[in-house]
């Protein structure tokens, strides 16, 4: 058990991170890799952060959120929270307090104040003083890394013993929709004469908070929304975020919105013009890396983190549920 688990750390951090004694400290959310908590204390209400161990994730989600959320605030961003406090040594983070909702229903308001918020950060991308080096995790700069990270991570679950129905579906079904879309999406790209395995330069990219999404946002009573979850924050190509947006499964979003956003996306992102052109040929290989990344809860280290978050059901059930999720995507993909 790392220190991150141990029984009473919240209550400890929370203590700590406030300066005194706490009044209630209670779980909120269902959150499938960090854990976040209400506390209420004589000097205010609070979320307390705890981050996954690094034992089981090697990368400094902390440290990017509290980078992002630090960097954000000194450019005077309002729809964010603000960090209070942080505990390294426990892997923890206290922020302010966000009251909301969570939205459940996506509006066009709701697409419209993500499309401004992610207009901000674009426009601050010359200026920002932001390191160009600071990439966002798992940042996708060329399709030689998107197809590299789809066949890694499909390589992963190969490796997986006792799963038949999932080495069925990888064998007859998706190993061959990734042979397809690569060859598609190379061969779009050399009709545009864009190259695929060409890393994209600094001055096409965005600052993007990679994990954004209506699944990551909270709906006040006046309706402003405001975005959470800035663990994987950084430059990035904004075909990537855009891709991602329109995939998530987190949020159901209609049809019609999704189109609202892509062209709001291809409007902002506009003064490359490229993005588009990526986006068309992309767009399914970012499909299929959502198809695998739907199959994580076949992985047992990962369920047992995501159990460790407060994840509940069988795991039996949540396999099953995800590999027809995936099945779904895969169709939708190819049709």
């Amino acid at each position: 058990m790392t220190a991150s688990e141990e029984v009473g750390a919240p209550e400890e951090a929370a203590r700590a991170l406030v300066g005194g004694p706490v009044d209630r400290l209670a779980r909120v959310g269902a959150g499938r890799n960090s854990r976040v908590y209400r506390v209420e204390s004589s000097s205010g209400t609070f979320a307390l952060k705890q981050y996954p161990s690094r034992e089981d994730d090697p990368r400094d989600r902390l440290g990017s959120e509290i980078g992002a959320l630090d960097w954000m605030a000194k450019h005077g961003f309002e729809t964010v929270p603000r960090v209070i406090a942080v505990d390294r040594e426990r892997n923890f983070a206290l922020l302010s307090w966000v009251e909301g909702e969570l939205v459940r229903a996506v509006r066009i308001e709701d697409v419209d104040q993500a499309l401004a918020f992610l207009s901000r950060l674009h426009g601050l991308r010359h200026s920002s003083g932001f390191p160009p080096s600071r990439l966002a995790s798992e940042a996708c700069l060329s399709g030689a890394e998107i197809e590299r990270q789809v066949r890694v991570r499909l390589e992963q679950l190969r490796t997986l013993q006792g799963e038949p129905d999932l080495e069925l579906f990888l064998t007859s079904a998706f190993s061959p929709a990734v042979e397809k879309l690569v060859a598609d999406a190379r061969q779009k790209l050399a009709g545009e004469r864009l190259p695929f395995a060409d890393e994209l330069a600094q001055a096409r990219r965005s600052l993007v908070p990679s994990d954004f999404g209506f699944h990551n946002a909270l709906r006040g009573r006046d309706g402003r929304v405001t975005f959470v979850d800035f663990e994987y924050f950084g430059w990035d190509d904004p075909v990537k975020l855009t891709a991602d947006i329109l995939l998530h499964p987190g949020t159901p979003v209609s049809a019609v919105l999704r189109r609202a956003f892509r062209h709001g996306a291809e409007r902002l992102y506009g003064s490359d013009p490229t993005f588009s052109r990526r986006l068309e040929a992309y767009y399914p290989l970012f499909g299929l890396r959502w198809g695998l990344i739907l199959l994580n809860e076949f992985h047992p280290a990962r369920w047992r983190r995501r159990f460790l978050a407060g994840a509940a059901g069988d795991w039996s059930d949540a396999k099953a549920r995800q590999l027809q999720a995936a099945r779904d995507l895969l169709a939708h993909l190819v049709a």
